[in-house]
């Protein structure tokens, strides 16, 4: 089943729920296929940082961690919104594996091609 799929995140630690379920559905969209994205922004950028998500475990699902790290290896690409990362003064060297600091042009660009986006 070809084509792309983006999940819009702008949640992290403020709603963990959130948070997890975008990248079980990012997971879920890599597994089928897709050219799957995961867009951070607002405080979902917290997430890009290596070890924040690490204490982050919602009932009845993987820990985080766990999930976004099996999403990159998957295939997926995770971008972060960069005014968002620049505001709240976070670290480019401690960007987690797959992720790249983008500017929301990339967002449009990806979206343009008709892939369907979820955000959370």
């Amino acid at each position: 089943m070809p084509g792309k799929f983006c999940v819009s995140l702008a949640c992290a630690k403020d709603n963990t729920d959130k948070a997890t379920v975008a990248f079980v559905v990012a997971n879920a969209a890599v597994a089928s296929d897709k050219e799957t994205m995961v867009f951070l922004s607002i405080e979902g950028v917290r997430l890009s940082q290596k070890g924040y998500a690490d204490d982050i475990r919602e009932e009845g699902f993987a820990p985080l961690a766990e999930l976004m790290a099996s999403f990159v290896k998957g295939g997926g690409t995770i971008y972060v919104c960069s005014p968002c990362f620049k505001k709240r003064k976070l670290d480019e060297t401690k960007l987690v594996d797959g992720a790249a600091i983008v500017g929301g042009a990339k967002l449009v660009e990806f979206l343009s091609g008709g892939s369907p986006c979820v955000s959370y």
